[in-house]
């Protein structure tokens, strides 16, 4: 039995990177072995285990075949004969395909460091065109690796192009598309993802709809990356892709959202993203109050006002991407309007006899006095 460290754990080792989680390849063993050292079987399609200490992911070297169609249709092979090398050729990027030895010697048959050290992201075999997925997890590591100078090999863009042409990015399924974009959200250059299935086709190919958005208008991108660079939540990321525009109907929208099965708190930011984004800018240039409690009162900012803040930050980001005026000092003036409506409740009212429709009318009447108060200060 011979145990490596390999892919990402190697990888941000060289490029002088936190290491997060570590996996295992485990040469020249069985799962009898395995079972007999105290591991713990959690694969189902191929033989990984669970360390009984550490709990990080021991798997046995590994060849894999394709057998069917999109990122599913692999059949894996593993048995004592199977190399090391033999794993690492099935590895999406070179710089994903080297190994490290319990003594710290590299191991690195595909010339992962040289690519390291050019910053390119290279495909490590033909076979990578096998898995669609991996047109995915290219461009997110685009999006994770930029600001250290990466870009994607050219030789590997115009093989995912390849791929998106003969209809293969249609296999991917709903789940796996959102739950790449979602770490692509949180990357550090979140909008280089996107960039890159717009050059290869495949944002066209699996998420059509975001095409209007992000190919008609710079904003959605610029918005995106302001989010990224104050660290936004991944929720207020994603809104900020959604900016009005005329050339989505609003039932288009939310088939979008309905078909990619995105999480709903995402999708209901979006859509109130969509739908009241260009009324926030400049809204207390010259105080309206019933334009206020009209904002309030369709964001549902009374009921929700941390999804409000949200709101606020993604139509924000918007509005400076557009290099229109959106001071943060704007923004807090209007989380203490709310703040102002709110202190006004409706069981005041019904204790004092008020009842039926009439509650609602009186809430309403008082809280519009109030922030024509609040304002007039």
């Amino acid at each position: 039995m011979m145990i490596y460290l390999v892919g990402g754990a190697v990888r941000d080792k060289l490029l002088g990177l936190p290491v997060k989680d570590r996996d295992w390849v485990v040469v020249n063993s069985t799962p009898d072995e395995m079972l007999q050292r105290g591991f713990q079987p959690v694969g189902q399609d191929f033989p990984v285990f669970l360390h009984p200490d550490t709990k990080e992911e021991y798997a046995l070297a590994r060849t894999e075949r394709k057998s069917g169609h999109g990122y599913a249709g692999f059949t894996f092979h593993t048995d004592q004969n199977v190399t090391l090398e033999q794993d690492l050729i099935r590895r999406d990027l070179t710089i994903n395909a080297m190994a490290e030895s319990p003594e710290g010697e590299i191991i690195d048959p595909y010339q992962g460091q040289q690519d390291l050290e050019q910053r390119l992201l290279r495909h490590v075999s033909p076979a990578f065109q096998e898995d669609p997925l991996r047109i995915l997890r290219v461009a997110r590591f685009a999006a994770r690796f930029a600001n250290l100078g990466f870009t994607i090999a050219d030789d590997t863009m115009a093989l995912m192009a390849h791929m998106v042409s003969e209809g293969e990015a249609s296999y991917l399924v709903p789940e796996r598309v959102w739950q790449e974009t979602a770490r692509a959200l949180m990357e550090q250059r979140p909008e280089i993802y996107f960039l890159t299935l717009m050059s290869c086709n495949a944002l066209n190919a699996v998420l059509q709809e975001w095409q209007p958005f992000l190919m008609g208008s710079p904003h959605c991108l610029a918005a995106l990356q302001r989010a990224a660079e104050h660290n936004a939540s991944e929720t207020v990321r994603f809104a900020c892709l959604f900016a009005p525009n005329s050339q989505t109907e609003e039932n288009s929208l939310k088939r979008f959202f309905k078909r990619m099965r995105f999480p709903s708190s995402h999708s209901e930011l979006a859509l109130l993203v969509y739908q009241q984004a260009d009324n926030v800018p400049g809204i207390l240039d010259k105080p309206d109050t019933e334009a206020i409690m009209g904002l309030f009162e369709t964001t549902d900012a009374l009921r929700r006002p941390d999804r409000f803040r949200e709101f606020i930050a993604a139509a924000g980001y918007i509005a400076q991407a557009k290099g229109l005026n959106a001071p943060a000092s704007s923004q807090n003036r209007l989380f203490d309007l709310l703040k102002q409506c709110q202190a006004i409740n409706a069981r005041e009212i019904v204790a004092q006899g008020i009842k039926g429709k009439a509650v609602g009318e009186k809430l309403r009447k008082l809280r519009l006095e109030a922030l024509e108060q609040a304002l007039s200060r």
